[in-house]
């Protein structure tokens, strides 16, 4: 396993998807800071605290779950005519459904930023919260809420890296653990810099678009699906790997260049 963990294509999707993990992030440090400060002062940090690792539990399990799921990759179901091939299993199911599932909700959130930056806000800023113990519960489903489309990008980033699933799952627990790390130790100057640099997370958002189609043609590629002779192929990560790189250097050199203009 270490030798795997070790390899470029590991490095990478290890990098990119911690990178991820924490863009993601974002919006539910604002909600859990939100949540916390309806709090007692010497109760807000360690709500904090103890909302996020728990959220790590609360990923880690899901990760389990998710990854269960993939692992059927066996087809229940086969279907043959004169134009269309497909041979259906759980796995493609999967991958079919977090798909359209993050191109959904990614297109509607950089919607909502764009038109309502502050909906969100203004309905978790509406609960009331008396005690430690609600400021957290309240904090488990608000996580909850935003680790579906966390796992799925984990899913989508490492998933093929290697044919032992559970290899991959290691590194997507490791890549929870660190995002996590960064978020309790740095969640207040993290939320500042998106704060002054919203498009950091729209360009987040527009990264699971690709994610998501990616999803999509993986699952069509795994079901072996032929339409009018022509077989689906899969869209290799290295592609993907490439347009966030380039994407993230854009991005920083027109930070750089606004910078310098103020």
């Amino acid at each position: 396993m270490l030798d795997f963990l070790l390899t470029s294509d590991a490095i990478i999707a290890l990098l990119t998807l911690t990178f991820l993990e924490i863009i993601l992030g974002i919006d539910n440090i604002v909600f859990i800071s939100i949540a916390a400060n309806k709090l007692p002062e010497e109760q807000r940090s360690k709500a904090t605290n103890i909302g996020l690792v728990l959220a790590m539990a609360q990923r880690i399990i899901l990760l389990f779950f998710v990854s269960f799921l993939i692992g059927l990759s066996e087809p229940f179901y086969i279907h043959e005519s004169s134009w269309l091939s497909i041979s259906i299993s759980w796995q493609a199911i999967i991958l079919f459904a977090g798909g359209l599932f993050l191109i959904y909700k990614s297109t509607k959130e950089i919607r909502e930023k764009v038109e309502t930056p502050a909906h969100d806000e203004k309905a978790v800023k509406s609960k009331v919260i008396k005690s430690l113990n609600q400021a957290i519960t309240q904090i488990l489903i608000i996580d909850f809420i935003f680790s579906v489309d966390s796992i799925l990008t984990a899913v989508g980033m490492t998933n093929g890296l290697h044919p032992n699933h559970n290899y991959t799952l290691v590194l997507m627990i490791i890549a929870v653990m660190i995002s996590i790390a960064v978020m309790i130790g740095f969640a207040n100057p993290i939320r500042k810099f998106i704060d002054r640099n919203p498009s950091m997370q729209v360009l987040g958002l527009a990264f699971l678009i690709l994610i998501g189609f990616m999803l999509i043609t993986e699952a069509a590629h795994l079901s072996h699906t032929e339409f009018f002779g022509n077989s689906v192929g899969a869209i290799p990560k290295g592609y993907l790997y490439f347009a966030i790189a380039f994407s993230l250097f854009v991005e920083f050199l027109n930070f750089k260049t606004v910078k310098k203009k103020t």
